[in-house]
């Protein structure tokens, strides 16, 4: 039991950092707490969905091999279905809520949720062995915010700009190309796995940018006169 508790701890510790970081970019406005607890509770959710899609589609799909079976895995089998999933639990319970009135907010929930689906799925794959936890913790867990946190602002752009609510595709074809990416380069092993770190790192640097970019705008539209809040949304 203390050994499981303690993987329990080790697989949440960098969920709950990065998590820690983006509720603290958020400080101007913050989310509601319950609301956040929330948006990761629908991250472990979307983890069942997740995994028997891929379970399916590895049972009864195509097996291509070589190059190509590394490309349909990366991108078909896990980027596809993974943040599918994702973004089904933020456009049905998080899209609409009155809380979501900012782009910002997009982003944050979408972390939020990425989150929460990372500790499930690292405590899956490293609870019987702490060094893929460790190795994890700088890899899969960051990686799974940046992809949904991209997703996030074009989410937050569907939301608050009138026109736009289609932008959510866009969003999500980015996180499956980055997800993609960040997979390929994992299962090609050698020097190709080593460029995760700074693919990652630069990832971060983009996202924090959006996540700037989305509140000078959110900061401006409060400056307007006649500012009402959010459009309503169409999805």
């Amino acid at each position: 039991m203390p050994a499981l508790l303690a993987s329990l701890g080790l697989a949440a510790l960098p969920a709950a950092l990065i998590l820690g970081y983006f509720f603290r970019l958020d400080r101007a406005r913050p989310e509601p707490v319950g609301l956040i607890g929330r948006s990761v509770l629908y991250g472990f959710l979307a983890v069942i969905p997740a995994a028997i899609l891929e379970y399916a589609i590895d049972a009864f799909g195509p097996q291509p091999s070589g190059p190509a079976g590394s490309l349909y895995e990366a991108f078909l089998v896990a980027a596809l279905v993974e943040e599918s999933a994702k973004l089904y639990f933020l456009r049905h319970y998080l899209f609409r809520r009155k809380e979501f009135d900012e782009r910002v907010d997009g982003i944050v929930y979408a972390v939020c949720v990425s989150l929460g689906f990372a500790f499930v799925e690292n405590f899956m794959y490293g609870y019987k062995d702490w060094s893929i936890l460790v190795v994890r913790s700088f890899t899969a867990v960051p990686g799974h915010a940046l992809f949904a946190g991209v997703m996030g602002y074009y989410l937050g752009i569907a939301k608050l700009e009138r026109g736009k609510s289609g932008y959510w595709k866009r969003g999500l074809a980015w996180a499956i190309l980055l997800h993609g990416i960040y997979d390929w380069l994992i299962m090609s092993g050698g020097a190709l796995a080593l460029l995760v770190l700074p693919f990652l790192g630069l990832g971060f640097l983009v996202l924090r940018r959006l996540f700037a970019r989305s509140k000078e705008m959110d900061d401006a539209d409060r400056l307007q006169p006649s500012y009402q809040g959010p459009a309503s949304p169409i999805l």
